[in-house]
């Protein structure tokens, strides 16, 4: 698989890659942005971190508002920014609401027909893109992380708890964090699993959380602002507890759920707040001696 450059951007001394490719698993063109720092543009494989954006969302809205590229330019890390659904080929109804079907694919992999023949965003960001970017790009295959954004968020924490050996650290702005017991994860999961709610479980970073083994450093932060929040669609709290109670410290160096006061859930949060994301990520992929100053 080969990708198709379409647009290169110069920003803080790297460059970001505007890339469509044909996709084997989704059975389809797919878009893609690629941020290398200048260290991967002067020839240093680099450490990266998909970040996976939210509903209604495309490759474009982390790259173009989230400001990730400066600090990752600063600590020499790539950023990954793919689509959030398939885009063709096109079912009856999958773009009759903004919070399911096109743009909602939720990182799942759809085992309801007629979804389940080109749903595969789980196996399109775990398999298909983690396997095929370094090999065509200066990406270390041995260093990467998770991020996300809402839908994203959810993506990015189910995944790492699902895959831990694939991923070196995970963090999340507003995060679904609890799918099976929100109207939007309810929503998703009976369109794209049906009606067996113990199936939902395996998808949901509150149940993952339980059973999971060895430590666990994650950066979360939620505004206090959030209409989605205060409407119960993210239930940071349920994965808070569930933590806890699976024996995971809570707080720094631990699930550290941070609650800004009177953020929303915008891209005006997550610019603020993406630095600390990038950083976050840089302690566990890139040795301090190899930072630089912009």
């Amino acid at each position: 698989m080969s990708f198709e450059t379409n647009a290169t951007v110069a920003s803080f001394g790297g460059k970001l890659l505007k890339l469509s490719h044909n996709s084997t698993v989704i059975g389809s063109k797919m878009n893609l942005n690629l941020y290398l720092p200048p260290q991967a543009v002067s020839g240093t494989k680099v450490p990266w971190i998909f970040y996976l954006a939210g509903l209604t969302c495309t490759g474009d809205n982390g790259a173009e508002k989230g400001f990730f590229q400066q600090s990752a330019a600063k600590s020499g890390v790539a950023v990954v920014y793919p689509d959030t659904s398939p885009r063709e080929p096109r079912y009856e109804g999958d773009d009759a609401s903004w919070d399911f079907g096109r743009a909602a694919g939720f990182y799942i992999n759809a085992t309801k027909a007629p979804y389940s023949e080109t749903y595969k965003m789980e196996n399109y960001i775990i398999d298909e893109l983690y396997d095929a970017l370094p090999k065509e790009f200066l990406l270390d295959p041995a260093r990467v992380s998770i991020m996300g954004h809402s839908m994203g968020g959810h993506g990015a924490l189910s995944l790492y708890l699902k895959y831990p050996q694939k991923f070196k650290s995970v963090s999340a702005f507003a995060p679904i964090s609890n799918p099976i017991n929100c109207p939007w994860g309810q929503k998703a999961f009976a369109g794209y699993f049906g009606d067996d709610k113990e199936a939902w479980k395996k998808h949901d970073a509150t149940e993952l959380v339980k059973s999971h083994k060895g430590a666990l450093d994650v950066l979360i932060d939620v505004g206090t602002g959030d209409n989605f929040y205060k409407q119960k669609q993210l239930l940071p709290e349920n994965l808070e507890a569930a933590a806890k109670e699976a024996g995971h410290p809570i707080g720094p160096n631990g699930l550290n759920v941070r609650y800004q006061e009177d953020y929303d859930h915008s891209y005006y949060f997550i610019s603020t707040f993406a630095s600390d994301h990038v950083e976050h990520h840089t302690k566990f992929l890139v040795s301090q001696s190899n930072l630089i100053d912009l």
